[in-house]
């Protein structure tokens, strides 16, 4: 399923468990993985979503010794320029304004990181991150002092509203009314994780955001501990989906957490989203949240609210696609 499809069809999926339930209790399934406790086969690479080309782009660059740094924000940059996928970097869908905005950020494995929100004209969000990471004194620009920083390293300004992205924001504001509707307005993320041979992690995140977003709208993808966190010593994460709810419950930094207590990824995910759908009054059968994670010893794991989201994960020279394991069992 594509990934724009994802938000909407889970949010047309009937009636969830009770919020009441424990994880723990959920099914085993073949996608979902376990800990073995033995120290997986380095480098490794994993992304949210079906996105081969990315993670086969990010191992390129770790077999011929490149850093898993550099191999999140290079994986991450062949989303960024895919015209086709509308949701991440040049063609991504507009805000309602029908500007399109873009925001990323990128993690070491010093813990230093760097973040850009509200970016316009400029494809490569995560590039300009790193920038802010590894040239500024700062963790975050935004808006158009991003932009003029952007074009100060040397990033040429472009168009990044396509012709399809153009015809998708008309057809929508025929019969779109202005208000934030966002349990099911299509939204999603590429988020990568890699660790390589020496053993070391990074991780990156870039997105267009909400589609149809009101003007100014950032979710969680650019903020450290939200979208993405890193922790060389335990392991890192990363979400995708309705940014407001991820941030609510600063996930990705909860699942990093719920690992260096001693749980496995698949279960650290879990967990986060038992802590998104367990909160009173939780309308989480109205929308999408999806994590993956790996921890120090390459033990990786990708769980969701709802079903269809995945996980590629590069490894021993197999690229693959791996269906999540979901909360919301009842279709």
């Amino acid at each position: 399923m594509k990934r724009r499809k994802f938000i909407k069809n889970a949010a047309l999926t009937s009636a969830g468990l009770a919020v009441g339930s424990t994880l723990s209790s959920c099914d085993e399934s073949k996608s979902k993985e376990k800990s073995t406790g033995a120290k997986a086969s380095l480098p490794l690479v994993i992304a949210t979503w079906h996105v081969e080309a990315a993670t086969a782009k990010a191992m390129e660059v770790l077999q011929s010794g490149g850093t898993a740094l550099d191999a999140v924000e290079q994986g991450c940059m062949i989303e960024e320029a895919n015209e086709k996928g509308q949701s991440v970097g040049k063609g991504g869908l507009p805000d309602r304004e029908g500007n399109v905005t873009l925001d990323a950020c990128i993690m070491d494995k010093n813990g230093n990181c760097g973040a850009v929100v509200y970016l316009k004209d400029i494809t490569h969000a995560v590039s300009i991150a790193r920038k802010v990471m590894e040239d500024t004194p700062h963790v975050m620009l935004a808006g158009e002092g991003a932009k003029q920083f952007a074009v100060s390293q040397g990033f040429e300004p472009e168009d990044l509203l396509t012709e399809a992205s153009k015809e998708a924001w008309e057809k929508w504001k025929v019969e779109a009314k202005y208000k934030p509707i966002i349990n099911i307005e299509n939204h999603d993320t590429i988020g990568m994780l890699a660790i390589d041979k020496n053993g070391d992690i990074s991780g990156a995140c870039t997105t267009s955001g909400l589609a149809y977003k009101m003007a100014g709208r950032v979710g969680d993808s650019p903020i450290i501990g939200s979208g993405l966190f890193v922790d060389n010593e335990i392991g890192a994460a990363v979400a995708t989906g309705l940014g407001e709810e991820v941030v609510k419950t600063v996930g990705s930094f909860l699942v990093v957490e719920l690992m260096r207590q001693g749980k496995s990824p698949q279960e650290a995910c879990e967990e986060a989203i038992g802590r998104i759908v367990n909160k009173p009054n939780s309308d989480y059968k109205n929308f999408q949240v999806g994590y993956i994670a790996v921890n120090k010893q390459g033990e990786t794991g990708s769980y969701s609210i709802h079903q269809w989201f995945s996980m590629t994960k590069f490894q021993d020279g197999i690229n693959e696609q791996i269906q999540s394991d979901y909360f919301n069992k009842e279709n």
